[in-house]
């Protein structure tokens, strides 16, 4: 690679993980980590961090000029749950950032860009069994609207540009490194950590909400796997389907019965109800599969042992370094 890799939302859930394994893969100085805010010590002591707008294009293209990157990683977003809250706010910084990007990509001072888009791009009238990867998409949410809007941007710029923007529809991802950050499969990842503090959970979404899931590992693999993979192999420059499961409340909960017996949850619906039922509830991914190769590792059964292994280690660790 000619160029450095530039990651804009390195702090957050997925952006923090990414980093990591680029630094990895690439090592830690030719992976510039950035975001509004500063991230874990480990990602703030493993290389190079810069504190950036994702919304300031000017700063942006300095920090582009000032490392010489030829990549970037946009994972810069707010997500479901916080856009509802704020949607003027929501929009401007998933745009803004979308096109600061872009933009660098048409002038040809970057080579290769990487956006997330989301099953929320989908809504009630999309088919929710198995959702082919191309179908009827009128989105009902505010994040939905800008990831939609973002998908048809990211072809315009390939089509017209010949930018080579490379996408995927994220799932409910699951980890237990990092925080969730206001989405609404993030139930699936609170769920893990008061098994294990508390013995008990109370779901925001209802016991047979059934909604496409993904294992941190494998969504970072995914993204790495679509980046590398030769441009003439990336048929879709919107954004491809990727799926590994689907799950409900109460199978998530059932799967962590059987490693704690004792554990038991409840069901108590806000306002992410309404948003989780527009959305899709298993996802045909089969073009991911063929074009670059997808192929998830993780299962439901993989997923909680290694999510309930991992905050186990998490909550013994703060327990003895907070004694009392």
């Amino acid at each position: 690679m000619a160029g450095k890799i530039l990651i804009i939302g390195a702090s957050g859930q997925i952006g923090t993980e990414l980093c990591l394994k680029l630094r990895e893969i690439h090592g830690n100085k030719n992976v510039i980590a950035s975001d509004i805010k500063e991230g874990n010590e480990e990602l703030m002591h493993s290389g190079p961090f810069e504190v950036a707008n994702a919304m300031d294009g000017e700063l942006i293209a300095r920090l582009v000029e000032k490392h010489n990157v030829a990549e970037v990683y946009l994972m810069a977003a707010m997500l479901s749950g916080t856009a509802e809250k704020a949607p003027m706010k929501a929009w401007a910084l998933n745009m803004d950032s979308l096109f600061n990007v872009l933009n660098l990509a048409r002038d040809k001072k970057i080579e290769k860009v990487f956006w997330p888009s989301s099953i929320a791009v989908f809504g009630p009238s999309t088919p929710k069994e198995q959702t082919p990867q191309a179908t009827v998409m009128e989105p009902t949410t505010v994040y939905g609207i800008s990831k939609q809007t973002g998908e048809r941007w990211c072809e315009y710029f390939h089509r017209i540009y010949g930018v080579d923007v490379r996408s995927i529809r994220y799932p409910g991802i699951i980890s237990y490194r990092t925080l969730p950050g206001g989405g609404t499969t993030d139930y699936a990842v609170e769920i893990f950590h008061e098994a294990v503090r508390k013995g008990s959970y109370t779901s925001f979404l209802s016991e047979n909400t059934s909604l496409p899931m993904m294992f941190m590992e494998d969504a970072i693999k995914a993204t790495i796997d679509i980046m590398a993979a030769p441009a003439e192999k990336i048929k879709v420059r919107s954004s491809y389907n990727l799926s590994a499961m689907s799950f409900t409340p109460k199978i998530l909960a059932e799967e962590i019965k059987k490693k704690m017996p004792d554990f038991s949850i409840d069901y108590k619906p806000d306002f992410r109800q309404k948003i989780a039922d527009s959305w899709p509830s298993s996802i045909d991914d089969s073009q991911a599969r063929k074009d670059w190769g997808w192929q998830h590792k993780f299962g439901l059964e993989s997923l909680t042992k290694e999510m309930l292994k991992g905050v186990e280690a998490q909550f013994q660790k703060t327990s003895s370094a907070n004694p009392g």
